[in-house]
């Protein structure tokens, strides 16, 4: 007898397709295709209607009603492999949206400047923007991000913050931290509170292993990181994580300025 089949028992093809998408099952296939993640308890019974009228829609839906922090539940989430989170919070109940997350490309849309439309208000307001996101080949992306270092304002978020006021940042090429170290006239740092953590440790802690992540899986680079949400403390050739800078003091008086806005922005 000659028995040949490329897929056999049911348990067998799950283990194939399991090893096949390292976990990171197709939407149509995943067990869970959606999770809320509510940002607060207010939150909760938005994120149950949502959830609701998804379902009613055919859609495989959670919510994540844990009493912990929104880095966390996404944090989770991503390694649990959940292909689109949602995370809702006040702002989201007000104007009636959601602020969708993909496992993989992250939310294109959570960078804080973004979030904020800050650089489209300062456009119209005639200033001059170095945006390196404008470049239209990588020559020119190259030539942008040098005349960074060299405006008069550099606009910045940071990864994290601790709560004696330390800076924690990483980055892959290194020009977003240069400039904050030398070289514009002034830095301005918009952030959200949920970058605000308790000690320098705590700090390190989530630019490493929520930033991070974060970023490298909303670029599509296939660090350790990328592929399961979680620091795998790498020097892969992609690494994003080649310059960890922490500024704790600026020599030029007052040439470093933080906002802090009273909401969560950015990753």
């Amino acid at each position: 007898i000659i028995h040949r089949t490329s897929l056999g028992c049911y348990e067998r093809t799950l283990a194939y397709l399991i090893e096949e998408y390292a976990g990171a099952l197709p939407t149509w296939m995943a067990p869970e295709q959606v999770r809320f993640l509510p940002v607060t308890d207010r939150a909760a019974d938005y994120c149950a209607a949502a959830a609701k009228a998804l379902e009613a829609q055919d859609f495989r839906v959670e919510v994540d009603y844990r009493n912990e922090k929104i880095g966390k539940k996404i944090r989770d989430a991503q390694m649990e492999k959940v292909p689109y989170m949602v995370v809702v919070g006040d702002r989201d109940m007000e104007n009636g949206t959601v602020s969708p997350r993909h496992r993989a490309e992250g939310d294109l849309g959570a960078m804080t400047m973004d979030e904020l439309g800050l650089k489209q208000r300062l456009a119209q307001e005639g200033y001059t923007l170095i945006d390196r996101d404008t470049a239209k080949d990588p020559a020119e992306k190259q030539t942008l991000m040098h005349q960074a270092l060299s405006c008069g304002t550099f606009l910045t978020s940071s990864n994290a913050i601790s709560k004696d006021g330390q800076l924690v940042n990483i980055d892959g090429m290194g020009n977003r931290v240069a400039a904050m170290c030398y070289g514009p006239r002034q830095v301005v740092v918009i952030a959200g509170m949920n970058k605000v953590l308790g000690t320098l440790d705590d700090a390190i802690a989530r630019a490493r292993n929520i930033a991070a992540p974060a970023n490298a899986q909303r670029f599509g680079i296939k660090t350790p990181c990328g592929l399961t949400g979680q620091c795998g403390d790498c020097t892969s050739p992609d690494c994003i994580c080649s310059y960890v800078v922490v500024t704790r003091y600026s020599m030029v008086h007052e040439r470093i300025k933080v906002i802090l806005v009273g909401e969560d922005l950015g990753l």
